[in-house]
């Protein structure tokens, strides 16, 4: 197999998700595996994929990036085959690293589908990858995770480039007093203390705020899944319309800068959701999309594979922090004792 000294494949390392509603209870299954979540929430979260045909779009705009690196790399190189592996549903992880000794693949650098580390977006990955080699056995390839990449050029310019695109469908005389909303996921506030989750989002929103000239901006979340009791990341984004609201302000862009793709947190929570929210509030709701295989950010990728096998002096970073570690250490993003009862339903793609 062609490869290059050290790695002979790439593997993108995402959640999953059901692709027809038979799938939708086994998956979610899946997710909640020796978590104790009451069966009336698992049926619950059930009924938002099902508001969409019982399926969800990730597969498919995982399946379009690794299309689109695979002519990436076809075109510029490095000449190196490009699989994909799901923590939860087909193709599994197990199952793709099968495949990939199959094929004879010996070391893979692994892009793990979320530009931000915390325990469920970095860590429990290498977990499942861990377990899932464990479930291979000797012939199992070896996978190294590319750096986190919030603050790449290549994910900040065309998160800018879709921000621009949602602000222009406001009208001319309103878009300058438009508020940008900035949304991620939620964890547990616990988990976010021991890692750098939160000030990775602030970064990441700063430098598309500034490079879109707004002015009034501010980081939200959503999909919040844990008790009432435990204590997450705030505000809801829902609760903060309802200030914006009563502040007067008549124009909102939501930019969903915790997720990689229009998947069913952005379907459901963003374009339902909050949508029916503002209008209720008398609010006029954009919202940006999120990078998917934009050209840009997968010349990105093409690039943070090409960082790690030249290993340069300098890596592609821009605004206030430096480039992420290869390596995480070995105290980073720690498991959360209070971590959510129904993990993310696409945690990773976002």
């Amino acid at each position: 197999m062609s490869g290059t000294p050290g790695y002979d494949a790439v593997l993108i390392v995402s959640f999953g998700g059901p692709e027809r509603p038979e799938d939708v209870i086994p998956f979610l299954e899946n997710v909640v595996r020796g978590k104790p979540v009451p069966r009336e929430r698992l049926l619950e979260v059930a009924e938002h994929y099902y508001h969409f045909g019982g399926a969800s779009p990730i597969n498919a705009q995982n399946r379009a990036l690794q299309t689109a690196l695979i002519a990436e790399l076809a075109q510029h190189g490095p000449r190196l085959p490009v699989y994909l592996g799901n923590r939860n549903w087909h193709p599994l992880l197990a199952d793709t690293l099968t495949q990939m000794s199959r094929d004879g693949v010996r070391h893979a650098l692994g892009l793990f589908t979320s530009a931000y580390s915390s325990y469920s977006s970095c860590r429990q990955y290498l977990e499942n990858i861990a377990d899932a080699q464990s479930a291979v056995g000797p012939a199992a390839p070896r996978v190294s995770k590319l750096r986190a990449y919030f603050n790449h050029p290549g994910f900040i310019e065309p998160m800018i480039q879709r921000t621009l695109a949602a602000l222009n469908q406001i009208d001319d005389e309103r878009r300058s007093d438009a508020y940008l909303l900035f949304t991620a996921h939620s964890i547990p506030q616990v988990m976010a203390d021991g890692c750098r989750y939160e000030q990775q989002l602030a970064e990441a929103s700063r430098l598309v705020a500034a490079g879109v000239g707004a002015a009034r901006y501010r980081m939200v979340y959503q999909s919040r899944s844990g008790p009432p009791s435990q204590a997450w990341l705030e505000p809801d984004i829902n609760d903060a319309l309802g200030e914006l609201a009563a502040a007067g302000v008549r124009d909102v862009a939501v930019v969903p800068i915790g997720f990689l793709s229009d998947h069913l947190e952005i379907l459901y929570d963003l374009d339902t959701e909050a949508r029916d929210r503002c209008r209720q509030l008398g609010i006029h709701m954009v919202r940006a999309e999120t990078v998917g295989s934009h050209p840009r950010f997968v010349q990105m990728i093409r690039e943070l594979i090409c960082e790690r096998i030249a290993e340069p002096s300098e890596r592609a970073v821009i605004g206030h922090f430096g480039a992420c570690p290869d390596i995480c250490p070995a105290d980073c993003c720690p498991r959360s004792s209070s971590s959510s009862p129904l993990p993310s339903w696409e945690r990773g793609r976002g």
